[in-house]
């Protein structure tokens, strides 16, 4: 993972971590800046900060408020990493790329919140395997094993 300030290039990006006191953190909430939030980032190489687009706004951000924010590539397509949902072991983080299996599955899994470049951490591993306790989006959810494996994702580096 790399700061946004670290970043050059234009692409989406998705917002892992901010960093700072929690006077920022609370600053960055308010105005949308949230983690597991996909931005785009409009222009990489400015000497008076970054320009980002959040859902559907521009915002200018500083040096020090950008490399306060931990991001991933959401565009990256790499496919040596790209495994299934149940093979991630605990703490470790993954992209959803992909939803295989039947329509209701899909649907269910979808209504779920297990959306496309959705952020997935993996807490949680039943002594057995099954069922697999992750969080996205700011809550936690259990699947079977098998729900899982359905799940394509790609692979993040903690």
């Amino acid at each position: 993972m790399k700061t946004l300030a670290e970043i050059n290039k234009k692409g989406s990006y998705i917002i892992t971590e901010i960093l700072g006191n929690k006077k920022l953190v609370r600053r960055l909430n308010e105005i949308g800046i949230v983690n597991n939030t996909t931005i785009t980032l409009l222009s990489g190489t400015s000497d008076t900060g970054k320009v980002i687009v959040l859902k559907g706004q521009r915002l200018a951000l500083n040096e020090s408020l950008a490399s306060n924010l931990l991001v991933i590539s959401a565009d990256e397509q790499r496919d040596d990493e790209l495994k299934r949902l149940s093979q991630l072991g605990v703490g470790d983080k993954g992209i959803a790329i992909k939803i295989n299996g039947s329509r209701p599955l899909r649907r269910r899994l979808l209504d779920m919140g297990l959306t496309g470049h959705t952020l997935i951490r993996v807490c949680q591993i039943a002594p057995l395997g099954d069922p697999i306790e992750i969080e996205l989006r700011g809550y936690k959810l259990s699947l079977r094993k098998e729900e899982a494996d359905y799940v394509v994702v790609r692979s993040v580096e903690k």
